[in-house]
């Protein structure tokens, strides 16, 4: 670990890119969330590693396929 501003007791740091936008890592250096401002960012990721956490509930997903032409 370097010397980044961790957050949540080391679960995961924020970095702004070069494209001006922010994403966020995980200890292994791996990109969680990218936004574009670092308190968003810091949101998202809260909101996102606590449904991880939870397990999402029961998530569904639908897929469908649409027929004919336009």
């Amino acid at each position: 670990m370097t010397d980044q501003n961790w957050y949540d007791e080391d679960a995961f740091y924020v970095k702004e890119t070069r494209w001006k936008t922010w994403n966020s890592y995980d200890k292994d250096d791996k990109i969680i969330i990218t936004s574009l401002t670092e308190e968003e960012c810091v949101r998202a990721t809260r909101f996102y590693l606590k449904g991880c956490q939870e397990g999402w509930g029961d998530a569904v997903s639908y897929e469908r396929t649409v027929g004919g032409k336009l």
